[in-house]
């Protein structure tokens, strides 16, 4: 692309605040010439010679900075006007789709309690608002890269304020309204501080059950369960899916289904794996299965349902994992913290593996029979304690167990526990391209 000529103003933020032990690169240099700088200090390499790296085609320095992961990338954006300006360049964005690698990192918030906001009045939430105290005005996001071990901190300053953030996928995160009745759904790629509004829900609902499925071509989204049945009581009753794609279909949530009869949907988090939304039900546990494309519903029974504590599922490699700890006196084996992937066939669970005993003893000291949410991604799954700031990592491929390390951006505040979600980091996602096409009139929201 030719050198960026006009300045552009982005909407939010894209910088990085760094810490952890691989998120260093060293400082960044600022030049208005060839993008191939060199430091004069090196002159006298001969690989270091500016003559050899300035004739380097332009089209191989795009391709590696392709693959440089985001934290790098904006780092290295403040070198010349040409890479700075590859951000809105077409053509590379396009390779950058192409040949950038996955990330299967992870996007932390600090815990929010959805039914703490049960009886909050607007009367009051403005009152907070007006005197500037909305927790939301000044969201912060934490990224975590389990490659490097380093921290990422983040800001959602666009987010307006009633929003709490439910599910995440194709580096777009979902932002739901708070309030009960229709829910209003943002999705935002944080990293270049895009903001797309979906229509609203058409049913009133609580907190419901969200996932969402992002690939390069379609956007869908299913909302269930929490419907208001009167102004003081909800019930699970139906399902609502949104859905567009780049061949011109779209369904604005005009698909409905009913839940399962007896349903229980109290983890307000849909997991999505191989086309298909998947739900912890619970009294007794089981899992639901949500097929959005036949939008039919069928239940999956847990294994060792009876003895199970706080059960989570998570998609790991494009599997369906079942995290829990399995408690009873009477068995045979002690207490443990197990993890169960379903099978091909779809209704039978195989143990993959179990925490160390040694672990899991200071694991339930710190948990504290609190209960834990879990959080899957690639080849990493992140077991959350509930209350606190604590977490451990697995890494599937290598069976490997470690405390992650503590979130350096929390500063040790008492009470403040995460809340994380599996998150890809994506520089462009250019699928919310078609969400223009509704041409959707903003909403202003007071919160």
């Amino acid at each position: 692309m030719d050198a960026f000529n006009i300045p552009i103003t982005m909407s939010m933020s894209y910088s990085f605040t760094t810490s952890g032990g691989g998120g260093g690169g060293g400082s960044s240099s600022s030049s208005t010439g060839n993008a191939a700088v060199t430091n004069n200090n090196n002159n006298n390499n001969p690989w270091m010679d500016s003559r050899i790296w300035s004739k380097l085609p332009q089209r191989l320095i795009d391709r590696v900075i392709a693959f440089l992961p985001p934290p790098s990338f904006f780092r290295a954006r403040a070198v010349c006007k040409r890479w700075y300006g590859l951000l809105f360049s077409s053509s590379f964005l396009e390779l950058y789709l192409q040949i950038s690698p996955r990330r299967h990192w992870f996007l932390f918030f600090k815990h929010k309690s959805l039914k703490s906001c049960i009886y909050r009045n607007r009367a009051a939430a403005a009152a907070t608002a007006g005197a500037g105290g909305s927790d939301r005005a000044n969201c912060e996001g934490y990224l975590f890269d389990p490659d490097s071990v380093s921290w990422y901190r983040l800001s959602f300053s666009l987010i307006p304020p009633g929003f709490s953030p439910v599910s995440s996928s194709g580096g777009l995160i979902c932002w739901v309204s708070d309030d009960a009745g229709p829910k209003s759904i943002f999705l935002s790629n944080p990293l270049v501080g895009s903001l797309s509004q979906l229509p609203p829900t058409l049913r009133p609902r609580l907190f419901p059950s969200i996932g969402l499925s992002v690939t390069p071509s379609s956007i869908d989204v299913a909302v269930a369960g929490d419907d208001l049945i009167s102004p003081y009581a909800v019930k699970n009753l139906t399902t609502e899916s949104f859905h567009i794609d780049d061949g011109g279909f779209y369904s604005l949530w005009g698909t409905t289904s009913s839940l399962p009869r007896l349903c229980s949907l109290e983890s307000g988090r849909m997991v999505h794996v191989q086309g298909r939304f998947y739900c912890m039900n619970y009294s007794p546990f089981s899992v639901l299965g949500y097929d959005i494309t036949s939008n039919s519903w069928w239940k999956i029974q847990a294994p060792m349902r009876r003895f199970l504590r706080s059960p989570n599922l998570v998609e790991s490699k494009g599997r369906l994992i079942l995290v829990a700890t399995v408690e009873k006196s009477k068995l045979n084996v002690p207490k443990s913290l197990r993890i169960w992937g379903l099978q091909a066939c779809g209704t039978t669970w195989v143990e993959i593996e179990r925490m160390p005993q040694q672990l899991y003893h200071q694991f339930s000291e710190v948990e504290g029979n609190q209960g834990f949410d879990c959080v899957g991604n690639g080849e990493f799954i992140a077991v959350m304690i509930r209350g606190s700031e604590k977490a451990v990592l697995f890494d599937t491929y290598r069976k490997t167990w470690q405390w992650m390390p503590p979130c350096p951006f929390l500063g040790g505040e008492e009470g403040s526990e995460l809340h994380g979600f599996a998150y890809e980091p994506r520089i462009a996602t250019p699928v919310t391209t078609l969400l223009d096409q509704l041409t959707l009139p903003f909403q202003p929201f007071n919160g």
